[in-house]
């Protein structure tokens, strides 16, 4: 496959150009507007940041995207599927409210905010595959029912998956709750019998009378469950817990086969921000400090590239001092950038972040099925 292209601007800015400006100059020039938007519904694949939070994007850089595709006579608007943990974004309601609260109203992004799997996180689209681990993806179905998807991801690492990028954000974030769980386990929900209070809301909703009660503590057979995931969002103890036994590896090459389902048959277009690359997802409800100083803002049509690029800019940077990235390089007696070869030729920041983590798979995969290439010409502007 031939090289694809990746633009790159740094974050450098001055009284003539600022970092918003700069950031519609690099979309433009990376080629969204050669999408025909024309009254079509654009969803902006974006993670809106758990409360409590402040490594997420700002909302500002949300809107020179969806003020762009206004101009370009599109429709957008900004999604993310609600979440299988238990936290500030795991139903609709919540999770809008955490979105305001961030800065993502409409007010501020010129755009409304549309959680793509409804309510219970049950409001899903399945796409037929047929890959190696994915046969039918469960996707958000507002994010399914959008002509175009345009993905605008926070670069950063992931204790799962080695890294956060364009194909995490658009692959497990558009997977809707019964999606997210065939993503992180092969195994089936269970019920914590210390927190059911026996209400029985899970039964009412279990569509193959899996769920029973049995001494006011609800009970899961799991010869009858499908997996789908609704108990856990009808819970109101949070009692009803996904089980999360798969394989980092096999997480990743699901998170791929995801992306593919989303990106599939239509346009696409991918920005990604290398800014604030904190330890960990933004999904926690915290966020330690950056383990690399800034870097810049990519784009491009290719996600798997555009990841790639993501990932050799990070480990060209210095680690930055009291991190904890720093820390774990020297509980490994690491404390030059040479490594020991394990995982690749060079130093990996993201293999030291998360030593248990490997985030070649999900690229390896993605190459494999055809979602983009990892050979790219990056292109400074």
């Amino acid at each position: 496959m031939d090289r694809s292209k990746v633009y790159f601007t740094s974050f450098q800015a001055t009284f003539r150009e600022n970092l918003l400006q700069k950031l519609d100059r690099l979309i433009r020039t990376a080629g969204i507007g050669d999408i025909d938007f024309q009254d079509r519904y654009a969803a902006i694949k974006i993670h809106f940041g758990e409360y409590g939070n402040l490594a997420f994007l700002r909302p500002n850089y949300a809107k020179v995207v969806a003020d762009a595709v206004k101009e370009l006579g599109g429709k957008p608007f900004l999604t993310d599927c609600n979440t299988l943990y238990v936290g500030s974004r795991k139903n609709a309601l919540d999770h809008m409210d955490t979105a305001y609260l961030n800065g993502f109203s409409p007010y501020t992004t010129g755009c409304h905010v549309i959680i793509a799997d409804g309510l219970k996180g049950t409001d899903e689209a399945l796409v037929p595959i047929d890959g190696t681990y994915v046969k039918e993806a469960k996707v958000g179905r507002a994010l399914m029912d959008a002509d175009i998807l345009i993905s605008l991801t926070h670069f950063k690492g992931h204790e799962a998956t080695g890294f956060g990028g364009t194909l995490k954000n658009i692959g497990m974030g558009g997977g809707s709750r019964a999606g997210k769980m065939e993503m992180h386990s092969a195994g089936k929900p269970h019920v914590s019998q210390k927190r059911c209070v026996g209400c029985a809301m899970c039964t009412r909703v279990c569509a193959h009378s899996a769920i029973t009660l049995e001494g006011h503590k609800a009970q899961i057979d799991h010869d009858k469950c499908v997996g789908c995931g609704r108990c856990i969002g009808v819970c109101p103890r949070d009692a009803v817990l996904p089980a999360s036994d798969e394989s980092n590896d096999i997480l990743n090459c699901k998170i791929a086969e995801y992306t593919w389902a989303i990106c599939k048959d239509r346009p696409c277009f991918h920005i990604s921000l290398i800014c604030d690359v904190s330890p960990n997802c933004d999904c926690h409800s915290e966020n330690d400090r950056p383990i690399i100083p800034n870097v810049g803002m990519l784009a491009s049509f290719d996600p798997v590239a555009l990841d790639m690029a993501c990932v050799d800019l990070c480990n060209q940077q210095p680690v930055l001092p009291d991190s904890a990235l720093a820390e774990q390089m020297q509980s490994a007696g690491q404390e030059d950038p040479e490594h020991d070869g394990a995982h690749c030729q060079e130093h990996d920041h993201f293999y030291y972040n998360h030593p248990d983590t490997n985030w070649r798979s999900c690229i390896d995969h993605a190459v494999k099925i055809g979602l983009g290439t990892d050979q790219y010409e990056l292109i400074y502007i």
